[in-house]
């Protein structure tokens, strides 16, 4: 983990360096992507199967394509109940703020008669991408199917990666609360081209969105066009700026919750004491030990600290760094 002191006169030089780092993929992944696309373009589900096996170390056609609805109803029902109260306040904060957003349609006549207006309609289907691999995030679940629900998307095709098998209850918990009822056991790039293409078992949709490693995000770019994507994301980063009245702890579980994505990952922290960001470092250390080991790969390898005179001096630093 690099520490930084905007004081010092290295600091330029020392920062520069920092903000050009390169923390993308390896330039194979593309190549490999576009090979995993053509297999599942040209073959369906035999090289979902194929892949599945491969990198997920099961079987489909012994494990089950589909995780049923019932097995996710059973997970949210075995909840521990402050657990499952968490879930459902994030679920209703979600739907209250995209009924906000959801446009209104127009239809109106303009002073020479001309009749003018917008209509918004809902995709047929959309696919949702939840990760399953180095760590699962019911949260990534509730935020990419509720606002389909909300537009009125009448068919949502979940995907998960499930190693060995295995999937996360949290996130079978999820779905049961959003009511998704079409869920895969599959993912990686040859979730993603399922979806764009159709296999003999799975239909295409017109939208994939959610978040996933760089295969993931390779596939959805070089599917965009045969399918709406919802963007191509980076490689995952937080900038916390935070003075010494903030909780040490706090700070440390914001810095980590970009830091267990990915290997690839940064997390920065600006303050202006030199004694806080140290208990800040301390707290990340301890909390690491809860969470995936990319956490802390990440962490000692893209994490950073800049400390500086006073708070406002960040504002070039952070318009620097532009961090997501």
């Amino acid at each position: 983990m690099l520490n930084l002191d905007a004081r010092t006169p290295d600091f330029p030089t020392r920062f520069q360096a920092f903000v050009n780092a390169r923390r993308e993929a390896d330039s194979d992944v593309s190549r490999d992507v576009a090979a995993i696309l053509a297999s599942v373009k040209a073959e369906g589900d035999a090289a979902i199967l194929d892949y599945t096996t491969r990198f997920d170390r099961h079987d489909l056609d012994a494990s089950g394509w589909r995780i049923e609805a019932a097995d996710c109803r059973a997970a949210l029902g075995s909840l521990e109940p402050d657990l499952r109260r968490a879930l459902e306040l994030a679920a209703d904060r979600i739907t209250a703020y995209h009924e906000q957003q959801r446009p209104a349609d127009r239809d109106e006549v303009d002073a020479v008669g001309v009749r003018l207006g917008a209509r918004w309609t809902p995709v047929e289907a959309a696919g949702l991408y939840v990760p399953g691999g180095r760590a699962a995030y019911p949260s990534s679940l509730l935020m990419n199917a509720i606002p389909a629900k909300v537009a009125g998307v009448e068919r949502l095709a979940m995907v998960t990666p499930t190693p060995g098998g295995e999937v996360n209850p949290l996130v079978l918990a999820a779905a049961a609360l959003v009511g998704i009822e079409e869920i895969w056991r599959v993912g990686g790039a040859q979730a993603v081209g399922a979806l764009a293409y159709g296999t003999g078992r799975i239909a295409p949709v017109d939208v994939i969105v959610g978040p996933g490693n760089a295969w993931v995000a390779e596939a959805k770019r070089q599917l965009y066009g045969v399918v709406g994507i919802d963007m191509v994301a980076g490689p995952s980063e937080i900038l916390v700026v935070a003075d010494a009245d903030n909780d040490p702890e706090w700070i440390a579980a914001d810095l980590l919750s970009q830091a267990e994505h990915d290997p690839t990952s940064q997390s920065i922290l600006i303050a202006d004491d030199a004694r806080f960001a140290e208990r800040v470092a301390a707290a990340v250390e301890r909390q690491m030990a809860t969470l995936s080991p990319a956490a802390r790969t990440s962490w000692e390898t893209n994490g950073a600290t800049i400390l500086v005179e006073r708070l406002i001096d960040a504002a070039p630093f952070i318009d620097r760094l532009a961090p997501e």
